[in-house]
């Protein structure tokens, strides 16, 4: 019965334990109840392979936004929640929400680069795409020189479903059509074609 009762509590490792102790006893002393205890393995193996999948799925999205490190020595898909600013994208994904990308060393040629950030305050409210958009705009600055040079910024902004996981970064990406970039923007020695 215990196993039962710990089995609906979803207490799964209890409840296997505690239908394992009484399905012996019931074996052993002869009496009534190996159906409950069977009933509370059952519970209980169902319970701990639920707890098993929310810590695996906890670790693998905990595990899918830590930030990348900048030294990438060949190319790689991350998430653009894990992008940081000096990496270097190829291909650039198209317009619209981004989420993953293939990030490559940038001494190779690649089509973007990551050269700032807009970070959100933690407790800030979800202030509307449009608003998210302009913020991380506001973060992007080029230089006259890279303008004329054929250089445009992209804003990836985190959308609603991204900002409900906890997504507060926004992002400014620095391109040229065609890309072919090579070299970084951050220590000046970006080769634009």
């Amino acid at each position: 019965m215990a196993s039962l009762v710990a089995g609906v509590l979803m207490t799964g490792p209890v409840a296997l334990a505690l239908g394992v102790v009484g399905l012996r006893r019931t074996r052993a002393r002869g009496s009534r109840g190996a159906r409950l205890a069977i009933a509370g393995i059952a519970l209980g193996v169902f319970g701990t392979l639920a707890i098993v999948a929310v810590v695996v799925g906890v670790r693998l999205t905990a595990a899918a936004q830590r930030p990348l490190t900048l030294d990438v020595d060949s190319p790689r898909e991350a998430h653009a929640v894990q992008l940081v600013t000096g990496h270097c994208v190829d291909p650039l994904p198209p317009s619209g929400s981004v989420d993953e990308v293939t990030v490559v060393p940038c001494d190779q040629p690649h089509a973007a680069q990551v050269v700032t950030q807009y970070r959100f305050d933690k407790a800030a409210t979800w202030p509307g795409q449009q608003a998210a958009d302009r913020r991380v705009a506001s973060a992007c600055a080029l230089t006259p020189a890279e303008v004329e040079a054929g250089v445009r910024a992209v804003t990836w902004a985190p959308t609603e479903e991204s900002w409900g996981r906890g997504d507060r970064t926004g992002l400014c990406v620095a391109t040229v059509e065609g890309g072919g970039l090579t070299g970084s923007f951050l220590d000046g020695t970006v080769v634009i074609p």
